[in-house]
């Protein structure tokens, strides 16, 4: 009777899955999570690969994902599993300034975006809002973008504000020192699409060369 009683609590917890690169992250949040009575973290993953291999299994409610997966793009991982799961519920975490990369990602799909650096503190905070239905921001998130719904001219624009969601991505990746054919692949289109898409970030951000377009993609990353 008592191990049917610990079976039912077990399976009344909340399923948690993490995908991020860095084992340690990944013991570190479950064990963090774990302590918490109704949550339970059933699953992980390492590459964008292992998490769609895996979610279907692992039938969690939510899953927390790092953008930066060694190389591989979580926002993409966001796009694919928004697409295949309408319902669950996604909750980007990253190490990347939210001020460039939060909007990217309630874009694509996530319900929230959490900041590793603040992750000890607001982690539970964010977890119960996404599964909850609520959209998990920062306070300083939450007045930038109130600030430009009030003024929504008050400042110039970022240089990156104009770009498409596939733009962004290639930007993105030439960032982590992909090239065109390694793009091409990795997103599975053709190197003349990945061309035409490089040609018109060079316009966007009315750049000279197609170096110039890399220079400035590494820049953005070293900046954040």
């Amino acid at each position: 009777m008592s191990n049917n009683d610990n079976t039912d609590r077990k399976q009344e917890k909340t399923r948690i899955m993490m995908v991020d690169d860095h084992p340690l992250m990944r013991e570190g949040m479950a064990r963090f999570l774990n302590l918490q009575e109704d949550l339970d973290v059933c699953c992980e993953a390492g590459s964008v690969e292992e998490a769609l291999a895996v979610v279907a299994d692992g039938n969690p409610a939510l899953v927390i994902i790092d953008i930066s997966l060694n190389g591989e793009s979580g926002l993409e991982l966001i796009k694919t599993l928004r697409r295949r799961y309408p319902g669950l519920a996604l909750l980007a975490m990253s190490m990347h300034d939210e001020s460039i990369f939060a909007e990217r990602a309630l874009r694509v799909g996530a319900n929230g975006y959490l900041m590793k650096k603040e992750a000890t503190g607001n982690i539970l905070l964010a977890v119960r809002q996404v599964l909850a239905g609520e959209t998990y921001l920062s306070a300083a998130m939450h007045n930038r973008l109130s600030q430009r719904l009030l003024a929504p001219h008050g400042g110039p624009p970022s240089p990156i504000a104009g770009l498409s969601e596939r733009e962004f991505e290639i930007l993105h990746l030439l960032g982590l020192g992909f090239g065109t054919r390694q793009i091409a692949d990795k997103l599975n289109r053709s190197i003349k699409t990945i061309e035409a898409h490089r040609a018109s970030l060079k316009e966007k951000l009315q750049l000279k060369s197609g170096a110039d377009v890399v220079r400035f993609a590494i820049q953005r990353l070293e900046d954040l």
